[in-house]
């Protein structure tokens, strides 16, 4: 495997939601840019399936967690620090899509769209920015957002909002940390290929997933479309990107 060196120079990343789609594609691609990566999910066989995709396990670290366990997530996070060194940096991919009518979004059902997708990640940025978690020359902390963050849809409105939240929640951040070298940016994906978007596809009919498709004028995207993406924005070298939403929606929100 010909991994190429960006800035990254063995510095520690951690994944979310690295046993499958997008997640797995930039925990992959990270680890082919030369960075050391802690793969997070809640199954163990499937993060060890990524880390062997990429053809250097021996750069990643699996770490088995759920993140629907908020009060877990920082001790996680601290206990990894001890054991492996300092982060330089988080991407948070995990998430959860639900389609939901305004009649049938109780306060639980949208509430756990908003722990996963928003609540979790606010929890693992707020873990690796502790003085003995981060590097001491700064980090990079991404976000994987969805274009349903700038635009609506009928039975998204949870979704719609969880994601909203987490590019407000992204400027804020980086106002913030940047004091501390910290840069703090997301990534707003149009339609993906992935088991995720395969399982809502399920439950639409043929002409209605074409439909959805034939708005992306470039078509539906992959997951490395979404990593190379990441990998730019995580990247030391673009030391001046901060705040920013980067979109990857194949051309979706230009109609």
């Amino acid at each position: 495997m010909n991994t190429h060196e960006q800035g990254f120079d063995g510095r520690r990343i951690l994944v979310s939601g690295a046993s499958s789609g997008i997640g797995r594609a930039i925990a992959i691609e990270l680890l082919q840019h030369g960075a050391r990566v802690v793969l997070l999910g809640r199954r163990k066989e499937k993060l060890e399936e990524t880390a062997q995709l990429s053809g250097i396990p021996e750069h990643a670290e699996v770490a088995v967690q759920d993140l629907t366990c908020l009060e877990g997530i920082g001790p996680a996070v601290n206990e990894m620090s001890a054991r492996l060194g300092r982060f330089y940096g988080l991407c948070h991919c995990a998430g959860v899509v639900q389609t939901l009518p305004l009649a049938a979004s109780k306060p639980e059902r949208v509430r756990a769209m908003l722990n996963l997708n928003f609540v979790a990640g606010l929890e693992l940025a707020r873990a690796i920015i502790q003085r003995d978690v981060l590097a001491e020359s700064g980090g990079s902390i991404l976000w994987i957002t969805s274009i349903y963050a700038h635009v609506g849809a009928p039975g998204q409105i949870g979704y719609c909002a969880s994601k909203g939240a987490i590019t407000a929640a992204v400027r804020a951040m980086a106002l913030e940390l940047a004091g501390r070298k910290v840069r703090v940016n997301c990534i707003s994906p149009g339609l993906v290929r992935t088991e995720m978007t395969e399982a809502e596809n399920s439950r639409m009919s043929k002409e209605q997933w074409a439909r959805i498709a034939s708005l992306h004028p470039l078509g539906v995207g992959e997951p490395r479309d979404v990593a190379r993406a990441a990998v730019f924005m995580l990247d030391p070298n673009n030391r001046w990107i901060t705040g920013s939403d980067l979109v990857v929606d194949g051309g979706y929100t230009l109609q």
